[in-house]
């Protein structure tokens, strides 16, 4: 009897220690994987169960709880390949009367994506359910999200319906679930990440729980084509702003043009579009591109490692602040600032001093690494107005630099982004910059966050990258 006591009494402290481990994981994603408010809902969630725990009889030999699907949503929201997550451990409304429970929606490698995670022991699973258990069978559930998602609004429409089954699932539900629902497995991380923090000298390793059983399927809601849901098969001439393309002569414009190795190095870890897409045939630069995609021969190449610059982010990243000309902007007298840049002093002195401590070029630098990167054409005018207007001769030096290695691409949103309904924090014009990087499947750096969280609250996903906002000081 005593032996029972102990294990039930012990089953409950490794549920409180889970949930510990658990909770400080969270708090360790940065907010660009999570943002706060949707960590918010994970950890009132993780309060719940240490709260049910705390009061559950400590001889208690039935213990049932909900810490192994947060521990499993957690493992899936920490794969490298999700992004832009809008929703977690939340329904999605789809009518003023309808809503469906969805465990996250979030991008996929820039898809948008539905992901439903179980944590049930795979022997209570069935594909048909019983008519006297309250639980409906598995085949249902799927019918029921996959009914949803195809009549939802083309703005919370996903691509695809994940299935994540941490805990595995049984060779003859996995057989239906292949033939009625065309499901197909998809790889993940079978076991958490590691985060390594070093204190004084010491190692901290935190590890979560590991899914060495844990199966992934992926059921597409509609065939999509390389159009990204235009629905028309556009054939564009997407281009390259100046002659350089490929690493000798970025060598040589580096040497020749001293843009300064910050920026020379920072473009050095992108891939070139002439030597990625060297089997297209190209005319003076001018390489034909189909609306969402390469051409098919190139098309490897692009998946996923596409990178999309909103305005902000080409403006920070040539801007003289970014570019050692911090000190010399420093040495100047305050009265002489102040004159200079009026009511953004505190504004431009508050952006130096992030910068000595979060170097743009680096922070961004691991995002871009190994993807070519395009602009539409919106961005471009906007971005050569402004240098024109405001950026000094080595601002203008290192505008021009940068932008011989990105390709213009026309102004073609996604339709699911162009469908928001206007509003003053979801202007037209950042719907058609946010929607062609979307069309691209591409993250969009930026640091309009405030049409970013917008999106977000309409329940969209929307893949970004985020970056602190810089100025051009006229360098």
């Amino acid at each position: 009897m005593e032996e029972r006591e102990c294990a039930a009494a012990s089953l409950v402290e490794d549920a409180k220690r889970r949930c510990l481990i658990l909770s400080d994981r969270l708090h360790r994603l940065s907010y660009s994987k999570l943002p706060w408010h949707l960590k918010n809902t994970i950890c009132r969630l993780i309060q719940s169960e240490l709260i049910f725990l705390r009061r559950v009889p400590a001889l208690s030999h039935s213990l049932s709880h909900n810490i192994g699907h947060l521990e499993a949503v957690m493992h899936v929201l920490q794969q490298p390949s999700v992004t832009g997550v809008s929703r977690v451990c939340k329904a999605v409304s789809l009518s003023h009367s309808r809503s469906i429970y969805v465990d996250i929606v979030c991008s996929l490698n820039g898809n948008p994506v539905w992901f439903i995670v179980s944590d049930r022991n795979p022997r209570y699973i069935s594909w048909d359910g019983d008519s006297r258990d309250k639980n409906k069978g598995l085949k249902q559930k799927i019918g029921h999200v996959l009914d949803s998602a195809r009549q939802s609004s083309v703005t919370l429409r996903p691509s695809s319906i994940m299935l994540f089954f941490s805990r595995g699932l049984h060779s003859s539900v996995d057989q239906k679930l292949r033939c009625e629902f065309g499901a197909v497995d998809f790889e993940m991380e079978k076991f958490s990440c590691e985060e390594l923090e070093v204190e004084g000298g010491w190692t901290y390793v935190v590890l979560g729980r590991l899914f060495p059983d844990a199966l992934v399927f992926k059921i597409v809601v509609h065939e999509d084509d390389d159009t990204h849901e235009t629905g028309k098969n556009l054939l564009d001439s997407a281009r390259m702003v100046g002659p350089v393309s490929c690493k000798k002569k970025h060598d040589e414009c580096c040497d020749s043009n001293n843009v300064g190795s910050s920026l020379c190095n920072f473009v050095s870890a992108m891939n070139c579009w002439c030597c990625c897409s060297s089997d297209v045939d190209d005319d003076d630069n001018n390489v034909g591109l189909q609306v969402g995609s390469i051409k098919k021969q190139s098309r490897k190449c692009s998946e996923a490692k596409v990178v999309n610059f909103d305005t902000t982010a080409l403006v920070a990243i040539v801007s003289g602040i970014s570019n050692g000309g911090s000190g010399k902007l420093l040495a100047k007298p305050e009265s002489e600032l102040r004159g200079r840049f009026k009511g953004n002093y505190d504004f431009v002195i508050a952006q130096v001093d992030c910068e000595h401590q979060h170097p743009i070029h680096n922070e961004l630098l691991s995002s871009i690494s190994g993807k070519q990167g395009i602009i539409c054409e919106n961005v471009r005018s906007e971005f050569e107005e402004l240098i024109s207007m405001c950026g000094g001769p080595n601002e203008k030096l290192r505008a021009e630099y940068f932008l011989k290695f990105l390709k213009v691409v026309p102004d073609c949103p996604s339709t699911r982004l162009i469908s928001l309904q206007t509003t003053r924090k979801l202007a037209v014009k950042n719907k058609v910059v946010f929607g062609t990087g979307d069309n691209w499947r591409a993250q969009t750096v930026t640091a309009n966050m405030g049409f970013v969280r917008a999106v977000s609250q309409t329940g969209m996903s929307l893949s970004v990258i985020e970056h602190r906002p810089r100025a051009l000081i006229g360098e």
